[in-house]
C-alpha cells in the first residue's frame, strides 16, 4: 500500500481545521452523534451538548444523573436515543438506563436553561436479562414509530429492543454471539444492520469472530462469517451496507456470504470509518508511537490526505465534513476539496487516467467526465499517441463537438483513427449528414470493402440504419460503389435513387422495370413519372404494359365499391404519363389506344382523345403541344399550318405516306366514334378539333365537325377554298333542303359565289339556278343583280329562268287584277247596302220564327239582318241576332287582333325578314291593315 500516491483532496475547515470544544462542555467526553445538522456529545457527568455547524455551543441538558455511555442520532426522526446511567431504584436493580428524547419538543428546565422531552425511559437489565457490561450500541429505524435497538455486552450477549417506546409496547429478546469467557474475547465490538428488500440482516464483531443474524427468523439465525475479530471502534458500514472491520494487518470486507476483499493497511485501527466512499482510518504507528489519519480511495488506489493528529477519542462525519475529537478536547474539521480544485492538481502532474478515473467514481455529471478525457486526448495527441487520444476522444462522444476530433485527424496519415472516432460517432447516433460523408470518403480512400459492407447493411434496434440515407447513397454512387448504394436505397424504401441508379448508372433496364413492378401501385406511378423518358427510349413496350397495369387494374373492383354503381377510379390517369413519352409520339400513340380499347368510360377520355387526335393528325408524328400546357413548340399556328401543308404537298411522294393515310382514318374515325348522336357534345375538345383539321389541312375532320356543328356555310366555305364545284353543288343538296332540315339561304351563298368567281361556271350556274326558282330561294331581280359582277357569263345562262320568271310574274299580275276588281265590286255593294239602311225602310214579311220554324206571332222581334223571332224563343237575349251573332263576333275579334299586331314592330319585321319575299309579306300586312279600317 505504500506504492499509492497521496494526494491532498481534502483540507482543513474551521481556522485551518483546529479548534476547541466550547468550554460549556466540561469532565471527559464519552460518546459522540451526529446527525440531522448537529453534533452531540454525551460527558461523564450525565450531560448531552449540541454544538451547530461551527462547533459553537448551542445548549445542553441532564440527560442522565451519572454518566451517558452511548448516544445515537436518528435520521428519520429528530429524536436522540442515549445509554446512561441513573440513580439505582433499588441495590438489586441496575441504574442503566435507555431514554428517548424528542429534540423538536422542548421543555423549560429553570429559568435559564432548556431540555428536549423525554418521551421514553426503558431499564435495560432486568431479571431475564441480567446485568453486564455493555460495550456496543446501535438503533435501527423500521418503520416510524418502530425501533430496533441492539445492545452489545461484554458477555457475548446482544440484548434487543423492537417497538415503540414511547408507549412501552416493546418486545426483548437476547441473541447469543460467543460464550463469555474472562479474557475478554467474547465481547461484542461492533454492530451493523444491514436490509436486503425485506431482509433484515444483524452484523455482529467480536475479537474472534464476525458472526451474521437473520432477524426474519424466529429465532434469528446465526451464520458466522468469520473467525477473526477486531477491538471497539475498529467497526464500520459502508454505503453499500458492507461491513468494515480493521485489524492490524489489514482491512477487511465482509458481504452477507463472507469475507470479501481486504486492505492491507499496517498498524493498529485505533478509528475506522466510512465517508462518500473514501475509508477513514486512524492507524497508530508502533515504531514512533504517533497516530496517522488517512483517507484512501479503494477504487482508485489512492491515498487522498493524510496527516498526523493527536489521540483520538471519537470520529464524526457531518455536514459534508469529517470531524474528529481529540482526547484534549480539541477538534479538527476535515472537508473535501471540490472537482475542479482537485482535476487541476492532477492535471498539473499529467495525472489525466486518474482524474479520469475520479470523475467516473464521484459521479461527476457527463459534461465534466467528457472535459477530463477530452485534456487527456490532447495530452496524448501531443505526445503523438493518437490511437490512445482516439480511444479517449471516442469517450466525449455526445459532449464534445465532433468537428474539434474531426480537424486534428483530417491528415491522410491518420485516415484509419478517423474512421475509427467517425464510426463510432454513427454508433452513438451523433453523426450529422457531413460526418456520414466523410466516413464513405474514407471507406473508399482504403478501399475497405468489408468495413464498408458491415457501415452499409448495419442497423439500430427499430431497423433503421444510423446514418443518413441519402449521402450515404449519393457517396457511394459517386464512389462507383453502385451496389452498396442500392442497397442502402432498396433498404431504406428510396426508389427513386434505385432506379436513377440502375438507369442512370448502370443501363439495366429489364431489372428497373422488373423493380418498378414490384412496388405499391402508387409508388410505381411516382418512380415512373421520375424515369419513364429513360424506359420509354430503351423498352418502350414494356414500359407501356407497366403503365397499363398501373391505369387499368382493379377496376372492376372499384366499381364495385361505389355507392352508386357509377364509375370511380383511384388509379392514376394515362394524362399523368404524358410527359414521359415527349420524343416518342408513336410510343404515346400506341399506350393511348391500347388504354382507350381497355377502358371505355375513364373520367380522362376528353384530354385522351383531344392528345390522340393531335397525334392522328400531325403530319410528322410530333408529340401533342396544343392540348399540353408544356408544349416546348416556339411557331406559331400560322407557320405550322404552312409547314404542315407543304409536308401534305411533299408527302405524296414520300414513304410516310401511307403511315400518315392510316393514322388520319384514324383520325375521322375517333372524331365519329367519339360524337354519338346521342350526346349533344362530342368527348373531345370541338375548338382544339377544328383547329387541328386546320393546322393539318385534314378537310374531312372538318367538313365532319362542321356538318355536326350545324355549320353549313362554313362547310360550303371549304368547298369554296379547294374550288371543287361539283362538291359544292352535291353539298348544297344535302344540305340545303330545308324539309330535311337544311338551310336553302346556301343556294343564294353559291349562286354568290359563282357570281364572284370570274370564270365560265355557265352549266353550274344553271343547276343552281333550277334549285333557287323551285324553293323561291331568291327573287329575279336579286339574282340579276349577283350574276352580272361575273364578265365570263352571258345572258344565255338565264335566258330561260327569266323568260320563266316573267310568265310566272304576268299569272300572279293577272290574279292580282282578278282579286282587286272582286274587292271594288263587293265594296260598291257594301256601301250601297248601308246607304239602304239608312235612308228607306225595312219591310219584314217573314211568316215563321228563325229559330223555331213555327209561324210568326206577337209578340215578335225583327232585327235589321232580316231575321225574325219569337219573343220567347229568345230569351234574354234580345240585343243581337241568335243567327249572325257568330260571325260578328269572329269579326270583331279579329279587328282587335289586327289592332294589337299594328302596334308590335318587331312581329312585324320578324315577319318580313322570315318570308321569301319580304316585300310581299309587307304588302299583305298591309292589306290587312287596310281591311281592318
Amino acid at each position: 500500500m505504500y506504492q499509492w500516491r497521496k494526494f491532498e483532496f481534502f483540507e482543513e475547515k474551521l481556522g485551518g481545521g483546529k479548534c476547541k470544544i466550547p468550554g460549556e462542555i466540561t469532565g471527559k467526553i464519552e460518546c459522540a452523534s451526529s446527525g440531522r445538522g448537529k453534533l452531540v456529545i454525551g460527558c461523564e457527568y450525565g450531560t448531552v451538548s449540541l454544538l451547530d455547524r461551527g462547533l459553537n455551543f448551542n445548549f445542553g441538558f441532564q440527560a442522565h444523573t451519572s454518566s451517558v455511555l452511548f448516544l445515537q442520532m436518528l435520521k428519520q426522526r429528530n429524536f436522540l436515543v442515549s445509554i446512561g446511567e441513573d440513580e439505582q431504584i433499588s441495590p438489586q436493580q441496575s441504574g442503566m438506563c435507555l431514554k428517548v428524547f424528542d429534540l423538536d419538543k422542548m421543555q423549560p428546565e429553570g429559568s435559564s436553561t432548556t431540555s428536549p422531552e423525554c418521551i421514553g425511559i426503558l431499564r435495560i437489565f432486568t431479571n431475564q436479562f441480567p446485568q453486564a457490561k455493555i460495550t456496543s450500541f446501535l438503533v435501527l429505524e423500521e418503520a416510524p414509530p418502530i425501533l430496533l435497538i441492539a445492545i452489545g455486552l461484554d458477555n457475548g450477549c446482544i440484548y434487543c429492543i423492537k417497538g415503540d417506546i414511547a408507549r412501552e409496547r416493546i418486545t426483548r429478546f437476547k441473541l447469543q454471539v460467543d460464550n463469555a469467557s474472562g479474557d475478554g474475547n467474547s465481547s461484542v465490538t461492533g454492530l451493523g444492520f444491514r436490509v436486503d428488500g425485506q431482509a433484515l440482516l444483524l452484523f455482529t464483531v467480536t475479537p474472534n469472530s464476525v458472526s451474521l443474524f437473520s432477524m426474519q427468523s424466529q429465532p434469528p439465525r446465526r451464520q458466522i462469517l468469520d473467525q477473526i475479530g477486531c477491538n471497539v471502534n475498529s467497526v464500520a458500514m459502508s454505503d453499500r451496507s458492507e461491513l468494515i472491520i480493521g485489524r492490524p494487518e489489514a482491512v477487511y470486507f465482509y458481504e452477507v456470504d463472507g469475507r470479501g476483499p481486504c486492505w492491507a493497511f499496517e498498524g493498529e485501527k485505533k478509528f475506522l470509518g466510512w465517508y462518500r466512499g473514501y475509508l477513514l482510518c486512524v492507524i497508530a504507528d508502533q515504531r514512533n508511537g504517533k497516530n496517522t489519519f488517512s483517507i484512501y480511495d479503494l477504487k482508485n488506489r489512492l491515498i487522498a490526505h493524510s496527516l498526523v493528529v493527536k489521540e483520538v477519542s471519537h470520529m464524526l462525519c457531518e455536514w459534508g465534513n469529517i470531524i474528529l475529537i481529540m482526547a484534549d478536547k480539541s477538534a479538527l474539521c476535515i472537508g473535501e476539496k471540490d472537482m475542479e480544485s482537485k482535476l487541476d492538481m492532477l492535471f498539473k502532474k499529467n495525472l489525466y487516467t486518474v482524474a479520469i478515473n475520479i470523475v467516473q467514481t464521484q459521479q461527476a455529471d457527463a459534461s465534466a467526465t467528457a472535459e477530463v478525457l477530452r485534456k487527456y486526448g490532447d495530452h496524448l495527441y501531443g505526445k503523438q499517441d493518437y490511437d490512445d487520444a482516439m480511444a479517449q476522444y471516442i469517450s466525449t462522444i455526445g459532449h464534445l463537438e465532433p468537428s474539434y476530433v474531426i480537424q486534428k485527424f483530417l491528415d491522410a496519415q491518420r485516415i484509419y483513427n478517423l474512421t475509427n472516432y467517425l464510426e463510432n460517432l454513427h454508433e452513438k447516433g451523433f453523426a450529422s449528414k457531413d460526418h456520414t460523408t466523410l466516413l464513405l470518403n474514407c471507406y473508399t480512400k482504403l478501399k475497405d470493402v468489408d468495413k464498408l459492407n458491415v457501415f452499409i447493411k448495419s442497423e439500430d434496434g427499430v431497423g433503421e440504419h444510423k446514418f443518413d440515407v441519402e449521402t450515404a447513397i449519393r457517396v457511394c454512387r459517386a464512389a462507383n460503389y453502385h451496389e452498396h448504394a442500392m442497397y442502402v436505397a432498396k433498404k431504406a424504401g428510396r426508389h427513386e435513387w434505385y432506379l436513377k441508379i440502375l438507369l442512370e448508372d448502370l443501363g439495366r433496364y429489364d431489372e428497373a422495370l422488373q423493380y418498378i413492378s414490384s412496388l405499391e401501385p402508387s409508388q410505381a406511378g411516382v418512380t415512373v413519372k421520375e424515369y419513364g423518358k429513360i424506359l420509354v427510349e430503351h423498352k418502350p413496350a414494356e414500359t407501356i404494359n407497366i403503365l397499363m397495369r398501373l391505369c387499368t387494374e382493379d377496376k372492376e373492383l372499384a366499381k364495385r365499391r361505389t355507392s352508386n354503381g357509377g364509375y370511380l377510379s383511384m388509379l392514376p390517369s394515362p394524362v399523368d404519363f404524358l410527359n414521359i413519352f415527349i420524343h416518342h409520339p408513336q410510343s404515346l400513340m400506341n399506350f393511348l389506344e391500347k388504354y382507350v380499347d381497355k377502358v371505355k368510360d375513364s373520367p380522362a377520355q376528353l384530354e385522351i382523345h383531344n392528345t390522340l387526335l393531335e397525334l392522328y393528325l400531325s403530319i410528322d408524328l410530333n408529340f401533342p403541344s396544343i392540348s399540353q400546357a408544356n408544349n416546348g413548340t416556339d411557331f406559331s399556328t400560322k407557320e405550322r399550318t404552312v409547314s404542315n401543308r407543304k409536308l401534305v404537298a411533299e408527302g405524296k411522294n414520300s414513304s410516310t405516306e401511307k403511315d400518315t393515310l392510316e393514322r388520319r382514318e384514324k383520325g375521322l374515325h375517333l372524331l365519329k366514334s367519339a360524337w354519338p348522336s346521342d350526346l349533344e357534345h362530342p368527348l373531345y375538345d370541338v375548338d382544339l378539333a377544328i383547329i387541328l383539321c386546320e393546322m393539318n389541312a385534314f378537310k374531312e375532320g372538318l367538313l365532319y365537325i362542321y356538318e355536326k356543328l350545324k355549320l353549313f356555310k362554313e362547310v360550303i366555305a371549304c368547298y369554296m377554298q379547294a374550288h371543287d364545284h361539283e362538291g359544292l353543288i352535291a353539298c348544297c343538296k344535302r344540305l340545303g333542303d330545308s324539309g330535311k332540315g337544311g338551310d336553302p339561304a346556301l343556294w343564294a351563298d353559291l349562286l354568290k359565289y359563282f357570281g364572284e368567281l370570274g370564270e365560265d361556271c355557265s352549266k353550274e350556274v344553271k343547276e343552281v339556278l333550277t334549285y333557287i326558282e323551285r324553293d323561291d330561294i331568291l327573287p329575279p331581280i336579286i339574282v340579276l343583280q349577283t350574276l352580272s359582277r361575273n364578265p365570263c357569263l352571258t345572258l344565255s345562262v338565264i335566258k330561260e329562268y327569266i323568260a320563266r320568271k316573267l310568265e310566272q310574274e304576268s299569272k300572279l299580275i293577272e290574279e292580282d287584277r282578278r282579286a282587286i276588281d272582286k274587292y271594288q265590286e263587293d265594296s260598291v255593294a257594301m256601301r250601297k247596302e248601308i246607304q239602304d239602311l239608312r235612308t228607306n225602310a225595312r219591310i219584314f214579311q217573314l211568316s215563321k220564327c228563325t229559330a223555331c220554324t213555327f209561324t210568326l206571332d206577337l209578340p215578335a222581334v225583327h232585327f235589321m239582318c232580316m231575321h225574325s223571332f219569337h219573343q220567347r224563343c229568345l230569351g234574354d237575349n234580345e240585343k243581337e241576332c241568335p243567327e249572325c251573332a257568330p260571325e260578328y263576333r269572329t269579326v270583331m275579334e279579329m279587328k282587335k287582333s289586327l289592332e294589337r299586331n299594328s302596334k308590335d314592330q318587331d312581329q312585324f319585321f320578324q315577319q318580313v325578314k322570315s318570308s321569301k319575299d319580304g316585300f310581299s309579306q309587307w304588302l299583305l300586312n298591309f292589306l290587312d291593315w287596310c281591311n281592318l279600317w
